[in-house]
Order: structure tokens, then sequence, then C-alpha cells
């Protein structure tokens, strides 16, 4: 739906420009440009997909992976705690930006992790104050009768995400055997939901939804939802993709950095500048959000100095507290009969079910179904008892001097927050040293069938970084997450991965669905903690929730924007995606993207309006 804009159409100022028209980036202009009275921009590196089968259809996402049409297709530097591998991370190059190729799961943050943001040093951030815009970006539309019958559901309260935004929320008609294993082995282990999980507490296995529109079978996501047919007609909002930011341009005659627009490049290889009279919102991602505030001239002194970037705000805290959820990838071999996405690698299945999906959106190519369960720290015996909890941390004690570090130690050594999130995934995982790309980890490779558990920790101690080392755009930034850099988080994860021979365990409704003496990837059974590790050495890579790279906390403690959003240093310049998150929320991350776009659209406006 985008269109080719005429130059005369940039000439004149517009109100606000928005930098990257993806998840948050959308949000925010379908939200501004309900006021008529203002001129908004959107410009959009990647293409218009709103069309394309490969990106509406949920089946179909591994194809996305890895085409430049689609990803940013980040690699990382080796990492030194993982056996020196790099670690591949799949970044949306299209409008709708990374809600366009992410596996649509949607979980909603909990309610302590969402308090730490303003006991961080964020005035007016609280779960209380985010709760009513987790609301607002969705409709979540009830689950099926075949749903509950599978998956019980017990717990689910329709009235808790009552919301009527434009994202469609869903759940599946196609849970199986698997699924239901999955919640009855938990609720065996003593981890058994008791409360909606949308509703800011959550412990145990439950059912998530999924981004799906149930009528259609398709994708929701930023592009269809934010920039449906109505937002994409309003004569006030102009949407420029394949176009891109090269730097923020700035004003300091008055002794102060004002940005005043941005300097584009568009597909005709011809730059221009476009101005912005009240704000420019930079919208670009955790890892290109630093990217274009370093090339802009705000940034590290001496990093900038280096590559000829004429320093404009020096903030060494740009591109720095880097996060992400690091994830353990265990597969393990099914007995026959057990559903198993690695059928797929037979192209005559495909086909059948891409027939089935061409006929109304039958079939699973219109399904999601993984289903997840929240834990507290856990090992080989089950939840770790308060007192051996304490004395891990304070083993660790010289790794937890940041005023971060010390609200996650509390948060964890509470009972009912969830240090962990567990995955039922339904195919082969398979690792390389050196990944293409994102679909290499997905491809099954060995001809048997497996499903996957996955162990994530939902708030790492550690801290990574991504900064530019070229003063070219084009030259992608260098990413360092950093994983288990703070060797706290890898002994979380180890007694986590400690706690997957009890879910898979043949005595378990779980383990009952695995061959007796199948094949497991990686060949190690983690019988002492030391296996473990190495488990998670070979087998942890991302889940896409790269966050915290131009945090939202006060400057003196390594922040790049205040509780408004806006960048110390500078005027009429703000930040609004997962860079800004302070601390990395439990679960997948998605909702809270939208829903601190939704609220930076009501402060934009308050802002302007006053």
């Amino acid at each position: 739906m985008a269109t080719t804009i005429l130059p005369e159409r940039l000439d004149k100022p517009f109100d606000y420009i928005i930098v990257g028209g993806g998840t948050a980036g959308l949000t925010v202009a379908a939200r501004l440009s309900e006021d008529s009275h203002v001129r908004v921009l959107v410009v959009e590196a990647g293409a218009d997909k709103t069309r394309d089968p490969l990106v509406l259809t949920p089946g179909l996402v591994p194809a996305l992976y890895g085409k430049d049409e689609y990803d940013w297709n980040f690699t990382s530097v080796p990492q030194a705690a993982l056996n020196d591998r790099c670690i591949n991370q799949a970044r949306g190059k299209m409008l709708g930006g990374s809600s366009a190729l992410n596996f649509m799961m949607l979980l909603y943050p909990t309610q302590p992790i969402i308090d730490a943001w303003g006991a961080i040093g964020n005035n007016g951030w609280d779960h209380k104050t985010l709760a009513p815009y987790l609301r607002k970006f969705a409709t979540a539309h009830a689950p099926p009768q075949a749903a509950r019958d599978v998956v019980g559901m017990t717990y689910h309260q329709d009235n808790v995400a009552s919301g009527n935004g434009p994202v469609q929320v869903s759940f599946s008609e196609g849970y199986a055997v698997s699924n239901k294993a999955w919640m009855d082995t938990f609720a065996g282990l003593g981890l058994e939901v008791s409360t909606d999980p949308r509703d800011g507490k959550a412990m145990g296995a439950f059912q998530n939804p999924a981004t799906i529109d149930p009528t259609t079978h398709t994708r929701s996501y930023a592009a269809s939802a934010y920039y449906g047919p109505e937002v994409a007609k309003r004569p006030n909002l102009t949407v420029l993709t394949e176009t891109i930011v090269t730097k923020i341009l700035f004003d300091n005659t008055s002794g102060g950095a004002v940005a005043t627009g941005v300097e584009i490049l568009g597909k005709d290889g011809q730059k221009r500048e476009v101005s912005a009279s009240l704000e420019v919102v930079l919208a670009a991602g955790a890892l290109q959000t630093p990217q274009i505030l370093e090339l802009s001239g705000v940034g590290d002194k001496t990093r900038l100095e280096k590559l000829g970037i004429r320093v404009i705000v020096d903030n060494p805290n740009v591109g720095e507290n880097m996060q992400d959820h690091p994830i353990v990838c265990q597969s393990f071999e099914v007995n026959d009969g057990i559903p198993s996405a690695d059928v797929l690698r037979d192209p005559n299945v495909l086909n059948a079910l891409i027939g089935m999906y061409q006929d109304g959106g039958a079939g699973p190519l219109g399904q999601i179904n993984i289903s997840v369960a929240y834990a507290p720290v856990v090992n080989d015996s089950g939840a770790v008892p308060a007192d051996a909890k304490k004395a891990l941390f304070v083993s660790h004690e010289s790794s937890l001097s940041t005023p971060g570090s010390q609200i996650i130690r509390s948060l964890l050594e509470e009972d009912d927050e969830p240090a962990l999130q567990y995955l039922l995934f339904p195919s082969q995982i398979n690792i390389d040293d050196r990944p293409q790309n994102m679909d290499s980890y997905l491809t099954p490779r060995h001809p048997e069938t497996f499903i996957t558990v996955m162990t994530i920790l939902n708030h790492p101690f550690s801290r990574g970084s991504v900064h530019i080392t070229s003063n070219d755009v084009h030259t992608l930034p260098t990413w360092d997450p950093a994983y288990n850099a703070n060797p706290l988080d890898m002994e979380l994860l180890a007694r986590a991965v400690q706690f997957v021979e009890r879910i898979v365990d043949p005595q378990t409704p779980f383990g009952a669905l695995l061959k007796e003496g199948g094949r497991r990837l990686p060949d190690i059974r983690a019988t002492d903690l030391e296996e473990a590790k190495e488990i998670v050495r070979r087998r942890q890579i991302s889940v896409f929730h790269v966050a915290g790279s131009c945090a939202m906390m006060p400057r003196d403690k390594g922040g790049v924007v205040d509780e408004a959003l806006r960048v110390y240093g500078t005027k009429k310049l703000r930040v609004v995606d997962a860079s800004v998150f302070p601390l990395e929320p439990s679960g997948n991350i998605q909702s809270t993207v939208y829903a601190v776009a939704e609220r930076a659209a009501d402060l934009i406006k308050a802002e302007h309006r006053s």
C-alpha cells in the first residue's frame, strides 16, 4: 500500500518524521496521524510486503529468513561462553519490521518486571500505567472449544485482554497430543497455571495465543493492523519504503542539539533532506536505532571521532546495555505418529498443506501451535529452595554490582516471578557454529522426527553491545550480545536444562511421546551440572528479543533516553522501540513493544497539545 512519493511532497516540512516502519514505528504513525491537522512521514528501509503470501502465511515463516528482501540477517561476533560460536539474529527488513517475521507468539510481561522499570529511575513507568496499553493494541478472540478440549485453559478469562485494537489475537483449533502432554507434565511437576497469565502474574504451563487473524488465518502484524486500508488512505500520512535514513539532522547553533529532520537515501541513489517541525521519532529497532544515533553524532566521542563523525552529543551509553533472551534448544526423537513439523521436509507433504491452506486457510499452515511454561529458578530436583537460591546469588555477589542486576536478583528471589520460560517447539533444531541465517537452525537435517524443548532465561544478567564500525550506513553495526558474560546466567540456564530431564522422563505424559532410546540433539544427558553447561555451550542461540541498547534510565546510570523517551542532550528527538527497555521483560516481547509505542504516542500528543 505504500505508494511512490513525488519529490515535491517531501519539500514541505512534516510535523513528525518516524524513522522505521516496524512494530513500534507504524503504531506511533497510526496514532499520531489520527489528528488530521498534523503531517506524518514514515521512512522504512524495506519494501511493502503486505500482500506477500510468505509473510501472511503463519506456517511459512522459515522461508523469510536470510533473504535480503525480508531480513537484515545479523550475525553476532564469536561468543566466548558458547564455544566461540556466532549467533544469528533475524530482523525484519520490510514494512512491519520484525512483527512480519516473528513466530507470532503473544505473551504479556509480568507485573514485577514492568514495575522494576520505574524502580530503576523512570517515574511514571509501572505495570498499572502500562496495562491499558497492553490491552489497547489488540483484539483478543476467545479460545475455540476445540482448543479448550485439548489444552484445558480453565484459567482463561475472556475479559482480561478485552481491547479492540487492530492486531488480531487468537488461539488455534489444531493443538495436538503433544500440547496436552505438555500441560499435564508441568501440572504433575507442580507447575499448573491457576491465574490468567495475561494479567501480570503467571507460573506454570499455559497456552499462549498468537497474532493470527482467526477469520483469514493470516499473520496479523504492524503493517496489516496499523497500516490497513483506512489508515493508508489518510492524506496526512506518508509512508516512504525502500528508503534509508542515513542520519538525523541537527541545528546546534543556539547551544543545543535540536533535531530538524533526516537525510534519506532513496532507491534512485539520491540523497535529500526532509524537515520535521515538531519531532523526529527514531524507531529502527534495538540493533539499528543505536546505529543511526551514532552515524548522526550521538554516541561515544572516542568511537565517533575515530570514524570521522562530528560529535553532536557525547554519550557512551548509546549501544550499551544490550540484552537478549538466551534460548537453549534440545531436540528429542518422537514415537511414530506423534505430530512433528519435520514432515515438511517432504515436498509432497508441504505442497499438500499449501493446497489445504489455499482452500480457506485450512490446516497447520494457518496455525502456530507452540506451547509455553513459566518456572521459577529450578534444577534437577525441581524448584530451588529459597536458601539455596540465596546462596547461589551470594556466591556471585561480585557480578551483581549494577542497579539493574540487584533489581533482577530481588525479583528472582521471590517465588512468583518466572525466572524461566520453556517452549514446546514442533520440530528439530540444528545449530551451526557459523550460521548463514535463521533458517539454518530450522531446516531438518536428520532423518528422524523430533520435537524440541526450549529453555529461555527471562531476566538475563549479562549485557552486550551494538556499535558502528564504519561511517557507511550500509555496513551493519557489530552486535555482541555477550551471552553468559555474567556467569550467573550460565548457572541459571544449566540448572534449568537439568530440569528438562524431568520433563522428558519416560514416566511423564510428555516423556511418553518420545522414542525409547531415541536420538537427542545434542547427544548429552544433563545428569550433572557440568554436562548441562556443555549443552548450553552447544545449543544456546537467540530468541529474537534484543532490547535495551538505548535504555530509558537516568543518564548517570547508563541511560540514553529519559522517562518521556527523549534523547538526552537533544531536543525534538525521541526513541520508541525495544531499545528503550531498561530491563528485558518476561516472555516474548512483541506485546511490550506495541504497548510502549501506544503509550509513547499518547506522551507525544500530550506534550504538543500543551
